[in-house]
């Protein structure tokens, strides 16, 4: 890994990897580093991502049930969360959804909001976000998806999981890598499975009532499809990368989803209000 300050850090990669490898993880072993530099000598894990591995017609519920099944051995760890791990707070959370408005909103030629409208859109994400946590906190991975995994073969049980891009690591809602993995916004994934990969995180954790359990995804999975939709509007705008607009129909498609939940009414009405239908429209 070449990561040089002051533009990068590698000292959280560093830091949670080990941790990783500590609670019985596969994340790669840092074999040797200089921070100064931002240089790390890693363990290389091999080519077999399951982005890679799906492309070939690999079985997609083996690897789905491998990563949920990561998911609840490290969500059962007591001390999954290292000391003094930052936590997905209020502050970079509102930062995040407000990329709608920052980037989104330009791209689709939109005027600006009103300042009210905007606190009014801030006001609504203060008062939904508190209720993710109606499910335990835990190590939030971040990026948990089908480009950061990847098939360890003859590795025993989740340690066939490899991880990889968990340096953004957080303290958070315990649905928040779950729904990345299963509401991916570079992938369709089908319904019968998500239903399946969910009662199986579910069935592991009986004290999580499927109520707290819904109204936390449906939080989670509206803040992140929202980051998401923000962040790919700046790829294109600021860093002329224009080929992720192609995956903004289905993050919109997702954020429908979400929006179904009573909880997200207020979100849902204000979105129909200032980013109706015509403006969910992106041509990559």
């Amino acid at each position: 890994m070449d990561a040089p300050p002051p533009q990068e850090d590698v000292r959280p990669f560093v830091r949670i990897a080990r941790h990783l490898h500590e609670h019985g993880f596969s994340a790669p072993e840092v074999l040797a580093e200089d921070v100064p530099a931002g240089l790390l000598l890693l363990e290389d894990l091999g080519d077999d991502t399951y982005t890679r591995l799906l492309a070939r017609g690999h079985d997609e519920r083996d690897l789905y049930v491998l990563a949920i099944d990561t998911l609840i051995a490290l969500h059962r760890q007591p001390t999954a969360v290292p000391e003094g791990l930052a936590v997905y707070g209020m502050p970079r959370l509102l930062e995040e959804v407000n990329r709608l408005n920052t980037w989104y909103l330009p791209l689709v030629g939109a005027p600006a909001l009103p300042a009210s409208a905007v606190a009014a859109y801030e006001q609504i994400w203060r008062d939904i976000l508190p209720l993710a946590w109606k499910a335990p906190t835990s190590l939030i991975l971040f990026d948990y998806h089908v480009d950061n995994l990847m098939l360890l073969q003859g590795r025993p049980g989740i340690k066939a999981c490899g991880l990889l891009d968990f340096q953004d690591a957080v303290a958070g809602p315990v649905t928040y890598d779950l729904m990345a993995l299963l509401e991916d916004a570079r992938r369709d994934v089908n319904t019968a499975l998500i239903d399946e990969m969910k009662a199986r995180y579910l069935a592991a954790f009986p004290a999580l009532t499927p109520e707290d359990f819904a109204v936390s995804w449906a939080v989670m999975a509206a803040q992140r499809h929202m980051r998401v939709i923000g962040t790919f509007a700046r790829l294109k705008l600021r860093d002329n990368k224009p080929h992720y607009l192609v995956h903004m129909p289905r993050l919109w498609r997702y954020m429908d989803m979400c929006l179904t939940h009573h909880a997200l009414a207020p979100l849902k009405s204000w979105l129909d209000t200032h980013v109706p239908a015509s403006l969910r429209s992106v041509a990559a």
